[in-house]
């Protein structure tokens, strides 16, 4: 193998030490015992590159770096670089080195143990939770820690004899890996290390990792303690504890139901408030997220205060009271007339219903532009109609934001009062406040505005003539179609341009509609070119394919785009020829255009062209590649979007998986599944593989079938994400399935479902499943219920 070199600078010794490990690595098997020989280099740079190669060796070398890690101990250097090697080996490493766990010597035990934690070696998982309980402390700790890289369900019970052993060097490790386990059986010994200030801090993060709700009650307990540093942890641990069930469930209100009952009065709200003064601002910002799911008027009162100090604390305190109940609704408008212009800001997302009209109303006249606008926003949501008069005048604020947020509020009523105050705008506003009007009447379109978009064609005003155009397109009057198409022989170049594109929006296909437009793909202007081609492939004007595939030559490269994407809309094989020859041209934005229109097309015999556009070393034509597939419905096209979801971008493995997730059938939800299984962050594919399409739950039974103490919950996760009534049901059938990590986590899954039918199936396993496990798990998570 060929060493890449290190940008920093070696030594000619180092340099030629580095080439003898090249030409050794070259030799394949022959060259191992001297690359071992090499493991003790003094060189860091020369004991990597011994490592690679070791590595890159495979199999030749696994038997000789196990033999020198059992034999060779009297370098440091030697027996760590072995280690890094054999955790780098591209070869069958697992069982040679399971082996060396039986050594009587516990430096190699340990040695080993960190090896298969380092591969996220999971048959060695066994192994590992023998280990837990060695006699040599190190050996144990080495044990507990690999589990911890590799997934600690499978050795829960490992676990809890480690952190229940009274031994301080094993219980420290223990509690981290117990807790991101997501065991409901680690509640218990977790809870119970609460009570020993050596381990309390410890503990409580660890009870916030699994995620369970039943850690919800010693968490809260924690807050009557009297120091505020417990009680920060306990208040962090708490908001960790949601995310961890948001991420698994897709929702919070089953552990805020749990917050909200475990609060005693006058109680932990209070104390949580309390250890606010001592926090840093992210700490703040999360007890904020747990005031929020808690509530009470103390809670209300501290929230409020927060809405004054600093990001992210203010808008993690504004997003806490726009999740309380309507309890809040009025300390939230008496800050809102209250409240300077930057708690405004944080609070007119948060008010809802008409009783808060009239003070969102007050906010039009702030005096910055931002909150205007967001107090429109905020009465376009409340609906009032009574609003309108207020927000008219606003079409004529200076600030553009404003004006557009007036005019989208505006948008939001409609009525006779609405249509009489924009008629009357539209006549004597200003010239601003005009072309705004203009645009709510086209958006409403009542026979009564129509002689204004007319008149307004001949407006001196040319800003107020385009959008008289494109107000025109929105009637259906023969009246307004026909100026459209006298227009559209304007003098003026621009104005030309505008009505091409108001026509293409008008959906009309009538002949002087189609004459106007073929005109203008002949006009001297480029612009009007464009959106000549534009309106005709919107209109999909199958007749005209012949004309517009002349633009993809056209002298003007925005022309030649738009007419690739005309002929994506327009069908017939004279277009998907042309679409064919432009994803061959040297055009990036054309060859993306092309490929857009072939995806839109779905034709079959586009396909291999479009297959080949994954492959580009362009990123955008690669994410464009995975887009126009994704329709196509061939055998290939799977395959193809599970090597997009590897790709070295994140945008286009993004991109792939969410199209996997909207494909049915079963192959679809196997192959997410093997994603799910080989990435480490497996949320965004949890939440593609909670997708509701047909054969999804199949698919996701399917696999509970052979899943594994780690996969398991995941996938019963999935279904539970899902609500579905035959989801449900899936998780039902999954507590009577043969493997027990299958029934574990299904009852886990029910328990926190918590209907009735969920509860008398997990009552049932905990009392009658043949499998201890199971029957533990099933009384755990019953318990946290009661």
């Amino acid at each position: 193998m060929s060493l890449r070199r290190s940008p920093l600078a070696i030594s000619e010794p180092e340099r030629q030490r580095v080439e003898q490990v090249d030409r050794l690595a070259a030799s394949g098997g022959a060259g191992v015992p001297a690359l071992i020989e090499m493991l003790a280099d003094p060189s860091w740079t020369v004991r990597r590159a011994v490592i690679a190669s070791l590595a890159a060796l495979g199999d030749a070398a696994v038997q000789p770096l196990c033999g020198c890690l059992s034999a060779r101990r009297e370098s440091e250097a030697r027996i760590a670089a072995a280690v890094d090697a054999l955790v780098a080996s591209l070869g069958d490493v697992d069982g040679p080195v399971l082996e060396l766990t039986h050594d009587p010597r516990p430096a190699i035990v340990a040695d080993a143990a960190q090896i298969l934690g380092r591969r996220a070696s999971a048959s060695a998982v066994s192994r590992l939770a023998e280990l837990t309980s060695h006699a040599d402390d190190n050996v144990a700790v080495a044990a507990i820690e690999a589990l911890g890289r590799v997934g600690g369900r499978a050795a829960v019970d490992s676990l809890v004899d480690a952190v229940t052993s009274g031994n301080f060097f094993r219980i420290f490790p223990a509690i981290d890996v117990l807790g991101r386990s997501g065991d409901p059986r680690a509640i218990e010994p977790l809870s119970a290390l609460l009570d020993d200030p050596r381990y309390v801090l410890e503990a409580a993060r660890a009870l916030g990792r699994t995620g369970s709700r039943s850690a919800v009650s010693p968490l809260m307990r924690l807050l009557a303690r009297p120091s505020d540093a417990v009680a920060r942890v306990a208040a962090v641990a708490l908001a960790e504890l949601r995310e961890r069930y948001r991420e698994r469930y897709g929702t919070v209100e089953p552990i805020d139901e749990a917050l909200r009952s475990e609060v005693p009065a006058p109680g932990a709200a209070r104390r949580l408030s309390h250890s606010l003064a001592g926090a840093d601002a992210g700490e703040q910002a999360m007890i904020c997220g747990v005031l929020g799911a808690i509530g009470g008027e103390d809670v209300l009162l501290d929230l409020t205060r927060l809405l004054d100090a600093e990001a992210p604390v203010a808008s993690a305190a504004a997003d806490a009271l726009g999740r309380l109940s309507r309890s809040a609704d009025s300390r939230v408008l008496a800050a809102l007339r209250d409240g300077d212009s930057a708690r405004r800001l944080l609070l007119l997302p948060l008010v809802r219903g008409a009783a808060a009209a009239d003070d969102v109303a007050r906010c039009l006249a702030d005096p910055d532009p931002e909150v205007r606008a967001a107090a429109c926003d905020a009465l376009g949501r409340i609906a009032d109609p009574r609003a309108a008069t207020a927000l008219f005048p606003l079409l004529d604020d200076p600030n553009p934001r404003v004006a557009h947020a007036a005019m989208a509020a505006i948008q939001c009523f409609g009525g006779a009062e609405v249509e009489a105050l924009a008629l009357s705008a539209a006549r004597d506003g200003s010239p601003a406040a005009r072309r705004a009007a203009l645009r709510i009447l086209a958006y409403f379109a009542p026979p009564s505005a129509l002689p204004l978009f007319v008149e307004g064609l001949r407006d001196p005003d040319m800003r107020l003539r385009e959008r008289a155009i494109h107000g025109l397109a929105c009637f259906a009057e023969p009246a307004a179609i026909e100026a459209l198409v006298g227009v559209a022989a304007d003098p003026s170049a621009r104005v030309r341009a505008v009505a091409m594109r108001a026509i293409g929006q008008s959906s009309r296909r009538d002949a002087r509609v189609i004459e106007a437009l073929l005109r203008g793909l002949r006009d001297d202007d480029a612009w009007v070119r464009y959106y000549a081609c534009q309106s005709l492939g919107k209109l999909g004007w199958e007749a005209a394919a012949g004309a517009i595939a002349e633009r993809l030559r056209d002298e003007s490269g925005q022309v030649r785009v738009a007419a690739v994407e005309a002929l994506s809309g327009i069908k017939g094989d004279l277009a998907l020829a042309a679409l064919e020859e432009a994803a061959r041209e040297s055009d990036t934005d054309m060859r993306r255009s092309a490929l857009i229109g072939l995806g839109i097309a779905g034709r079959e015999e586009s396909l291999p062209t479009l297959l080949g556009a994954l492959a580009s070393p362009d990123v955008a034509t690669r994410l464009v590649g995975v887009s126009a597939i994704s329709g196509f419905s061939s055998p290939e096209v799977l395959p193809a979007l599970v090597r997009a979801a590897a790709d070295v971008d994140e945008s286009v493995r993004a991109t792939a998986t969410s199209f996997i997730a909207g494909r049915p059938g079963i192959e679809a939800t196997r192959s997410l599944i093997a994603l799910l299984v080989a990435t480490r962050a497996p949320a965004p594919l949890l939440a593609a593989l909670s997708t509701p399409v047909p054969g999804r739950v199949e698919g996701i039974l399917e696999a509970l079938a052979t899943a594994d103490d780690e996969l398991s919950p995941l996938l019963t996760a999935a279904l539970a994400r899902m609500r579905l009534p035959e989801a449900h049901a899936a998780l039902l059938e999954a507590l009577r399935l043969p493997r027990a990590p299958a029934r574990k986590a299904a009852a886990t899954t029910l328990a926190a479902v918590a209907t009735r039918e969920a509860f008398a199936a997990v009552e049932l396993a905990s009392r009658t499943d043949p499998d201890p496990e199971v029957r533990r798990v099933s009384a755990s998570v019953l318990s946290q219920w009661a």
